[in-house]
């Protein structure tokens, strides 16, 4: 698998990456260990995780398998830490809560540092500077080598990353942020990529394939019992994304697969693949075999058509002030 710069960092990681949110809830580690095994065998490097993912088990899964599944030294491994299980508070950036998580993420990963540390959401609660000096700690004390954010709007990436620009020499500047991006979902193409890509930093898609509906599994209204739209814990998380406008979507990817000869899938993830900006959209497969299927685009490049015709189809609308106001 090709490899990619993190942004405008010297850290490479692998085009596409692997997603941990269902291990130790939906995937056992028996899964788990095929799931990685398939991805390494591949040449796969990045695989996502975070400190609240199933309470911590889906770092500890992946800890139980570095070295005794894949070696270590040949994977990038991100987590997360800010999300807390707080009815009244969902996020805790402060400095006292973001370091006692980076080092319990350790411990359960069974590693002495992460390559990429992420801050899992903006805490309006706590001064900004006060969670990019936890990165800073984090970093010059070995624990991570890169750091980035996740789910931070335009304004909020911006104003952090320039806060570490700014800083003085020294200061560790950021290398990603982590955003849903996909045919489906392209809100962050509005203020989230372009600052990303004028800051330097790599977006990491995450539900690439649109939470699943972009497979084309849920067309016609069908929702196969094994999939996430039939789950009791995840019904909800695809529900947005059966309706109308998606329908339109979902029926000019599956035409594109078949002129080509691919999986709506394939062509799904190919297109937010080679979106200007992107590093490496994160897969969340189930099966070693689904993740066979999409790791297989590594060879499809979608024609210039295809890929407006997609562009057009999926197209958001934008208004004031959204608009490029070049084009007023």
């Amino acid at each position: 698998m090709d490899l990619r710069h993190l942004g405008r960092t010297g850290l490479r990681v692998s085009r596409l990456g692997l997603g941990t949110l269902t291990w130790g809830s939906e995937i056992d580690e028996r899964g788990a260990a095929e799931l990685l095994k398939t991805f390494w065998a591949a040449g796969g490097t990045l695989v996502d995780t975070a400190d609240v993912y199933a309470d911590g088990e889906a770092e500890r899964l992946l800890g139980r398998l570095l070295d005794s599944a894949v070696p270590r030294e040949d994977l990038v491994i991100a987590t997360k830490a800010g999300s807390v299980p707080d009815p009244d508070r969902r996020f805790d950036t402060s400095r006292g809560h973001l370091l006692a998580a980076l080092d319990a993420s350790l411990a359960r990963l069974r590693t002495d540092h992460v390559d990429l540390w992420q801050v899992h959401a903006f805490d309006p609660d706590t001064p900004l500077e006060e969670t990019l000096q936890a990165v800073d700690v984090a970093i010059t004390t070995g624990r991570a080598r890169y750091a980035g954010v996740s789910n931070f709007s335009g304004w909020q990436l911006a104003k952090a990353a320039t806060w570490q620009l700014a800083a003085p020499v020294g200061r560790n500047r950021l290398s990603s942020t982590q955003m849903e991006y996909s045919l489906l979902q392209r809100g962050v193409e509005r203020e989230v990529l372009p600052a990303a890509l004028d800051l330097g930093l790599g977006l990491l898609p995450s539900s690439p394939l649109g939470r699943g509906v972009l497979t084309g599994k849920y067309r016609e209204g069908a929702r196969p019992t094994d999939s996430r739209g039939a789950s009791d814990m995840l019904a909800g998380f695809v529900a947005p994304y059966l309706d109308e406008t998606a329908g339109r979507i979902v029926d000019a990817v599956a035409i594109a697969a078949d002129g080509l000869a691919v999986t709506p899938g394939q062509v799904a993830l190919a297109w937010v693949r080679d979106r200007p900006g992107v590093a490496a959209p994160l897969l969340g497969a189930r099966t070693a075999r689904q993740l066979e299927e999409a790791l297989s685009v590594e060879a499809l490049s979608l024609p210039d058509e295809i890929r407006r015709a997609l562009d057009d189809v999926s197209a958001p609308v934008h208004h004031y002030p959204d608009q490029d106001w070049s084009s007023l």
